[in-house]
């Protein structure tokens, strides 16, 4: 075989690497130094032959983030190795957000753009995403793509340059302004911060440098809370997956609002003055009426994931906006907004994409925009984020020990067909990224979805965990 064939002639049904968002999982166990290195060869490969196919002159350049874990160094030195061993130069940029990356990856006019993070998962994660030369995530067949580069071993060691053809990696710290100047860019230009107190949880994550930097330059009177990463304490009782603290600090220093980030800040958790926790529904209803009110809301359509409330669906249509819902993930938000010509879009869970600015949720960017309703609106945060009232709703995290295809277990259709035939919704699917079953269950009674929601729990448990 030529050491340039990129035939991947395999057997077929080989092990899936990536889940919804990436390749994610136990760092030092399933993401080891070996599989980061024969992952990094497969992408490598991938990206230069993609490039060869379109006919696309290549930088020859691929960009390299990532959050504040520990392993992060043991993971990005292994995809440096792997790159650079098939010609790549990698350029490295240390802690960025995940939506830095992307932008930066376009900005630069990278062949493609690497982040390593596990997101809002704890510390001993952690994940690799890629995005193409546009700042996109990669689509399922890009990945698959990847993985059949992955599992063609005899592929991956006939690529290896030698001599002046090996590649070389550089680390660039000053970035971050670029990305900087983009954020701000995306918030109108008439407005300031000026005389606001903002409360900041920065999850001592991605972001713990250039969120503080932001609101500063905009003028904003900034409390700053969890930005001192120690590579262990991402995520850790803060951040987006724990606001609670967050909600006790914006009413300890009598804030306007606060805001939190995860890991690697793509989503946002917004906390109002008077300390009320926002879901993202809501959250998202207030921006979409925004900018549906402002005239920038292209196509009059907001894409949302099938895990939103109804709610939210029965409030876009009382401002004759149209809600599309697709898959859970970012990436099939941004998918689906290109298919109904849509700018905004967004996921319960707080990935919200403003298209106009950016490819992939941008906790930063929701947060700046969250900033230019309430101050257009010249009232308090309380009373712009809260514009309607959510159906109730209940989500169920059930562990499993394998992710059993739901159809062949027996009595599950039967059940769920009964539930909703009582005029209740449900969406039961699997993580993408960890071996949790999520079991959620909406209506209008809060009775009846708490004893419905603990019956498909009893019953799935049973069968799965």
């Amino acid at each position: 075989m030529s050491k340039k064939t990129l035939s991947t002639n395999k057997p077929q049904n080989l092990a899936k690497i990536f889940g919804t968002d990436g390749v994610r999982g136990r760092a030092g166990s399933f993401l080891t130094p070996a599989f980061c290195i024969e992952l990094g060869i497969a992408a490598g490969l991938y990206f230069r032959d993609l490039a060869k196919q379109k006919h696309i002159r290549s930088s020859n350049k691929i960009l390299l983030g990532k959050d504040t874990r520990r392993s992060g160094y043991m993971i990005e030195n292994a995809l440096v190795s792997a790159l650079t061993s098939v010609g790549y130069d990698v350029i490295q940029v240390g802690p960025m957000p995940t939506p830095a990356i992307a932008f930066l990856t376009a900005d630069m006019r990278c062949d493609a753009g690497i982040m390593i993070s596990a997101s809002h998962n704890p510390f001993d994660d952690n994940g690799i995403k890629f995005f193409d030369r546009f700042g996109n995530k990669l689509d399922e067949k890009a990945e698959a793509q990847i993985e059949k580069i992955y599992h063609n071993k005899q592929l991956l060691a006939q690529n290896h340059k030698v001599g002046q053809e090996i590649g070389s990696s550089k680390r660039i710290d000053d970035v971050i302004g670029r990305y900087i100047v983009h954020i701000k860019n995306s918030f109108p230009k008439e407005l300031s911060l000026q005389g606001l107190r903002i409360v900041l949880d920065c999850a001592n994550g991605a972001a713990y440098k250039v969120a503080p930097t932001i609101f500063h330059e905009l003028g904003a009177d900034v409390v700053v809370i969890n930005n001192t990463p120690n590579g262990f304490n991402i995520n850790e009782q803060c951040g987006a997956m724990h606001p609670q603290d967050l909600a006790n600090e914006v009413l300890k220093y009598r804030a306007d609002i606060g805001f939190a980030l995860d890991g690697d800040a793509d989503r946002l958790v917004v906390v109002d003055n008077m300390g009320k926790i926002i879901n993202g529904d809501i959250l998202l209803g207030a921006l979409g009426e925004y900018l549906h009110t402002i005239g920038e809301l292209e196509s009059n359509t907001i894409i949302a994931t099938q895990m939103s409330n109804l709610a939210l669906e029965e409030f876009f249509a009382k401002h004759n906006i149209t809600l599309q819902r697709c898959d859970v993930g970012d990436k099939y938000v941004f998918d689906a907004m290109k298919q109904y010509g849509s700018n905004f879009g967004g996921e319960q869970s707080g990935h919200i994409i403003f298209s106009d600015y950016s490819t992939t949720g941008d906790g930063l960017m929701s947060a700046i925009a969250v900033m230019a309703l309430v101050l257009r609106k010249k009232t308090s945060s309380h009373q712009a984020l809260n514009p309607f009232t959510l159906y109730p709703q209940k989500l169920i995290n059930l562990k499993v020990l394998e992710k059993t295809p739901l159809e062949s277990i027996s009595g599950f259709s039967e059940l769920c067909k009964q539930i909703e035939k009582s005029g209740m919704r449900t969406l039961i699917r699997y993580s993408g990224t960890e071996p949790i079953l999520r079991i959620l269950v909406e209506g209008k009674s809060a009775e009846a979805i708490e004893s419905t929601s603990k019956e498909l729990e009893s019953f799935l448990r049973s069968k799965l965990a």
